[in-house]
């Protein structure tokens, strides 16, 4: 997998990572090519080893297939998958996991990720609401501006109406959106076969009171201005002696 350069993606990242009252939203969009590759290569050959590549794995139900419209019925994806089937081949699950390993190397390894801790998306209308519900209650009426400029992006990248929709919905004692001070969060995977490209969006809600809010990221740069402070003294200190011997 290869992070593919998205000038929009990163300005609506940095739009996505804000601080409100005593939460702090931390969210980001990136775009990748499923073209394997020298490791890719290497990594899918062994974990096809219990498996066939096209050999259907059993996914979770999504949270609510309400969304469901009648015209998908019986509707088959290029794979031969059927939407309500909750399935996909082993190939496509591979290019979730190493999605994910890519998106959050080298603090997490998702290689031992399950089919089941995946679902497959009953239609863009269910994700679009559910994705506008929870940013817009995070960040109120500025997400009125964002959002339109946000599915703008993706669809520009990735052409929406051509895509299978997933979502990563795991164990939250073996994740990071399962860490102490996480309040919600959501993972994305807009698949699209034709052009093999994944677009991964992922956003979750953290309390600032956690190791993962304001104090901590204070913190950090408590460090960095002191590691910056003995620099300078080794620079305006040492280095004139050592000049004058």
């Amino acid at each position: 997998m290869k992070l593919l350069e998205n000038s929009s993606f990163e300005a609506l990242s940095s739009r996505l990572c804000v601080e409100t009252g005593e939460s702090r939203i931390l969210g980001r969009i990136e775009s990748y090519s499923c073209k394997m590759a020298g490791d890719d290569k290497h990594m899918f050959k062994q974990f096809c080893q219990e498996g066939e590549p096209h050999v259907l794995e059993a996914l979770s139900p999504p949270q609510s297939t309400s969304a469901t419209s009648p015209s998908q019925l019986g509707k088959s994806s290029e794979d031969g998958e059927n939407p309500l089937s909750d399935k996909c081949c082993r190939k496509t699950l591979f290019y979730l996991i190493t999605t994910l390993n890519e998106s959050f190397r080298p603090d997490y390894d998702f290689s031992a990720a399950r089919a089941h801790e995946f679902s497959r998306e009953p239609s863009l209308n269910w994700v679009a609401n559910a994705v506008n519900s929870s940013l817009f209650s995070a960040v109120g009426e500025e997400f009125n501006c964002l959002g339109p400029e946000l599915w703008n992006a993706i669809d520009q990248e990735i052409n929406l109406q051509g895509c299978d929709i997933y979502s990563y919905n795991p164990d939250l004692d073996s994740d990071p959106f399962g860490e102490e001070g996480s309040l919600w969060s959501f993972n994305y995977f807009f698949y699209n076969k034709k052009l093999k490209r994944i677009v991964f969006f992922t956003c979750r809600s953290v309390s600032v009171l956690s190791g993962y809010g304001r104090g901590s990221l204070d913190n950090e740069l408590d460090m960095e201005l002191d590691d910056e402070e003995e620099m300078d003294g080794f620079t305006e200190d040492s280095c004139p002696r050592a000049l004058c011997v």
